[in-house]
């Protein structure tokens, strides 16, 4: 056992909490173990829960833990839907599939990354081809590898990154930081050489459930930016897809559009900058299928202070003992910073999330006719 780690928020309570809930509305349940365990020694891996006929031409999907501590908010979710779902109302052409915690080791060990420090929305690409060339990151990379948590290596680095943000303003200095990486693997939001584990699962996932599909609505739920219990609804690509249209007369002026780019900038917290996002590679990977991508953003605190955290996290891994206090001192604050304790907070994003799900399987039904 990992003394570390808090147990109030675990993994196996996650997972325990969403089987029980797909069990009692009768889902089809399907498992990918994860080749590795969490703090505990608790096995890993993805669950799937298929509500409705196999093989239905109009989908809804919801993708919980891309970003894997974010993954607390989306595993409640999708529990707390198929506590109080009632699968008689889905006709035969419509079925819901919940993706449960794709980036399990992420959640286990509460780490925004996977087992191989990759931030997974960086890291769907085709990687035959070179992946993309952050030249800007290289002079802000050692502010990231900093051997001290406090102290004068910190102190240095953290000058160093007011500096920067002092001269060109916090936003375009994230711009670089979250564009995503590809040649340091000890670094922030790295995107990895190779298809991760939870890239391939992903993939094979689509391709066991999505056969039949004509028509799906995907989402992909996360936290950590935007304003405090501000749940977001974004629809996020390359490019504009063919379903796009469909998507914005559906959600109205709730949707934002992310057209991403390394020229891109948004005002909603989300990096415009990055390329290897989820939405995208679910896209490609479902070229016959109507598919409107959709991303479900929860505001927590201000990107300082969650930056700040995530440089902690950071160090914690490269460099600190995760058996400590300190450990468990810095993975209750991720923890916190992803998925506040607040009830209310925790009220707010669901009946935001119930809401959209219900806006959009109604959709899927009118559809189906």
């Amino acid at each position: 056992m990992s003394t570390g780690f808090p147990s109030h928020r675990s993994f196996t309570r996650q997972r325990e909490q969403f089987l029980a809930a797909a069990t009692a509305a009768g889902a089809r349940l399907y498992h990918y173990p994860h080749p590795l365990c969490g703090p505990f020694g608790e096995a890993l891996g993805t669950d799937v829960a298929l509500i409705g006929n196999p093989q239905a031409k109009h989908l809804l999907i919801a993708l919980s833990g891309t970003h894997g501590v974010e993954g607390f908010y989306g595993s409640d979710c999708q529990s707390r839907w198929l506590q109080t779902f009632n699968p008689q109302t889905l006709p035969d052409e419509v079925a819901v599939l919940m993706i449960h915690l794709i980036n399990p080791w992420g959640t286990a060990w509460i780490r925004r990354v996977n087992e191989d420090n990759i931030d997974l929305n960086r890291n769907f690409l085709d990687f035959s081809q070179a992946p993309p060339d952050n030249q800007a990151y290289e002079a802000l990379h050692a502010i990231y590898t900093c051997d001290q948590l406090r102290g004068p290596h910190r102190e240095q680095a953290d000058a160093r990154l007011n500096e920067r943000v002092q001269g060109e303003g916090w936003p375009a200095v994230m711009s670089i930081v979250e564009a995503g990486q590809y040649r340091h693997p000890d670094g922030l939001f790295y995107g990895g050489n190779s298809a991760s584990w939870s890239n391939r699962t992903l993939h094979e996932i689509l391709r066991e459930h999505l056969a039949s599909a004509s028509v799906a609505m995907c989402f992909d739920l996360h936290t950590g930016a935007g304003d405090y219990g501000h749940p977001m609804l974004l629809t996020i690509a390359q490019a504009a897809y063919p379903a796009l249209a469909d998507a914005r007369q559906l959600f109205g002026p709730w949707l934002f559009t992310l057209i991403t780019g390394a020229d891109s900038q948004s005002a909603t917290g989300v990096a415009a900058t990055a390329t290897g996002y989820a939405s995208q590679a679910i896209i490609d990977a479902l070229p016959r299928v109507r598919l409107m991508p959709f991303v479900i953003e929860c505001g927590t605190y201000p990107g300082e202070q969650v930056h700040g955290v995530l440089r902690d996290d950071q160090w914690l891994h490269l460099h600190g003992d995760l058996d400590s206090p300190q450990a468990r001192q810095i993975k209750l604050q991720l923890l916190e910073q992803f998925c506040p304790a607040d009830s209310d907070w925790q009220e707010l994003v669901w009946v935001r999330t119930r809401q959209i799900w219900e806006r959009a399987l109604g959709a899927l039904i009118k559809m189906a006719g």
